[in-house]
């Protein structure tokens, strides 16, 4: 058995996803031995031949350090794993690879979302199915594209772990790819997850042609929701006011290459939730976020309108026009 090296060289990716390959192409351009895992044969047979990965990340020549494979027990011997499969999967993938987790292994999630069935965040997750990992979170303002490009980007890493937390900032930061740590894993894990429901609610706003002033109204009381949301679970405000928080929420909710918010921006303009998802390969998580949230909020008994309405048109209680009247009806009252 080989011994895990600390400066993590050997580093693997579950999910062969837009992100995963980014993710993998940005830890190969560090020069770490890359592995990535991948659930479609057709990314495994295109990465290791071709060096693309043409389903999800067209036109990007991947680095000769990136490996792929679809046999998960490869990551066995990794020094370090970046999670990122999608939310609501991500559990039975970790419960698959669980018998190859060695202790202390640390995992970096990156998956932004809440599992539907438990309620639990991915670091909560990791807890239940692999409790002698370490759990890190890494998210913040990325779309897989610029990562992927080698266009400046900036993140949070996460991780209750001071010492592995930063040896991981070190192992995989760059000029123009900048982790910040941070210790407040669930304040990660919160802006990355309510910033998706937002953002379907301003692809709305958009596609119902309702201006940049009702835009940036919805992001700022969308950013009011997602800070009450997260200090309620005991995250710091200072974190969702930073990059994971309000950096994410930003970029998110201000562009169509968002597919969260692309997907609102169909809804507004009178497409139905079934017609949109149909037509993507990808998984748009804020449309299964979105009632976690609202039943979280409610058993916290916190205010959180804008997301509650995102949950009750996506699951067809109400639809976009009725879910604007009772926003706009609500009372007016104080900001704070």
């Amino acid at each position: 058995m080989k011994k895990r090296n600390q400066n993590f060289q050997r580093i693997g990716v579950i999910g062969g996803g837009a992100w995963g390959t980014a993710l993998a192409q940005r830890l190969a351009l560090a020069g770490r031995d890359t592995l990535l895992w991948a659930y479609e044969g057709q990314c495994v047979s295109d990465i290791n031949k071709k060096r693309q990965n043409s389903l999800y990340l067209p036109d990007i020549n991947l680095h000769h350090n990136i490996f792929a494979t679809s046999d998960i027990k490869d990551l066995a011997d990794m020094d370090a794993i970046f999670s990122v499969a999608p939310a609501q999967h991500t559990r039975n993938i970790l419960e698959e690879f669980s018998p190859f987790i060695k202790e202390g292994l640390p995992i970096v999630l990156c998956s932004k979302g809440i599992e539907i069935s438990s309620h639990s965040f991915m670091s909560q997750v990791l807890d239940q199915v692999s409790p002698k990992s370490i759990a890190a979170v890494l998210s913040g303002p990325s779309f897989a594209i610029d990562v992927a490009r080698g266009l400046p980007t900036a993140v949070t890493l996460a991780c209750a772990n001071k010492t592995i937390g930063q040896k991981l900032v070190e192992a995989i930061g760059a000029p123009t790819f900048r982790p910040y740590f941070s210790k407040d894993v669930i304040g990660a894990e919160v802006g990355g997850a309510v910033k998706n429901v937002l953002a379907i609610a301003c692809g709305i706003v958009i596609g119902k042609g309702f201006g940049k002033s009702a835009h940036a109204a919805v992001i700022a009381r969308g950013y009011a929701e997602m800070t009450r949301f997260g200090i309620a679970l005991g995250c710091k405000p200072e974190t969702l006011g930073g990059l994971c928080g309000l950096g994410d929420l930003v970029l998110t909710c201000s562009s169509e290459q968002s597919r969260n918010m692309s997907c609102g921006l169909s809804l507004g303009k009178g497409m139905t939730l079934n017609e949109i998802i149909s037509s993507r390969n990808s998984v748009t998580e804020g449309v299964a976020t979105a009632p976690v949230l609202e039943a979280m909020a409610k058993k916290l008994r916190i205010d959180m309108p804008i997301c509650t309405a995102m949950s009750q048109i996506l699951s067809g209680k109400i639809n976009v026009d009725e879910a604007i009247k009772q926003l706009l009806s609500r009372e007016i009252t104080t900001e704070i």
